[in-house]
């Protein structure tokens, strides 16, 4: 029988903080754990990922062609949560899209038994609205909230163009969020990362 794990993951350098608390089965994989994190988060999985637990390993999607040996990088698809994350306070660094630069901390919160009739994975709690994708990372998006606050700003009107009708970065929908982690693998794209 499996166990719940319960995360938070948050955004680094994002002030006021944008974060994530979710529930996962310890029996799934880190690509499944990728795959929860950009529903939860509101990515788009449009990019590579990785994990990073020491300075040169990292459990990803690993390219035959540019492996280094004096890097560790372990199959997200082969290594299950449960191998990994066996007691509280574990940390990872989660990297998304190595051109922006999407960093963020993952904690083990706790490890509970499977409640009968839960939904999981599951979000419980969180604040605020993802970023964009492709606005230039951190530094990025609040530049662009910047320009969003000025109507006057020479790049307003171009801003709101790119974005479309809606982005209020206060937002967050956890019905919204909950609803799609039901089909969470539905925004693996097939890629081969």
């Amino acid at each position: 029988m499996s166990n719940i794990l319960q995360f938070k993951i948050t955004l680094k350098n994002s002030k006021p903080t944008i974060w994530r608390r979710f529930l996962i089965e310890d029996k799934l994989t880190f690509h499944d754990l990728h795959l929860v994190i950009q529903n939860v988060m509101g990515w788009t999985n449009s990019h590579l990922y990785q994990f990073v637990y020491d300075k040169n390993s990292f459990i990803g999607i690993p390219d035959e062609d540019a492996m280094d040996d004096d890097i560790n990088i372990t199959n997200a698809k082969e290594l299950v949560l449960a191998s990994f994350f066996d007691k509280p306070k574990i940390s990872i660094k989660y990297e998304y899209d190595f051109g922006d630069g999407w960093d963020h901390e993952l904690v083990l919160e706790k490890i509970q038994d499977k409640v009968p009739g839960t939904q999981y994975p599951s979000c419980i709690k969180g604040e605020r609205n993802c970023p964009p994708e492709d606005c230039g990372g951190i530094w990025g998006f609040y530049n662009m909230l910047n320009i969003l606050k000025d109507k006057k700003h020479p790049e307003y009107e171009e801003m709101l163009e790119w974005l479309g009708d809606g982005y209020d970065a206060e937002e967050f929908d956890i019905d919204t969020v909950n609803e799609n982690l039901q089909d969470y693998k539905d925004i693996d794209l097939g890629f081969d990362w």
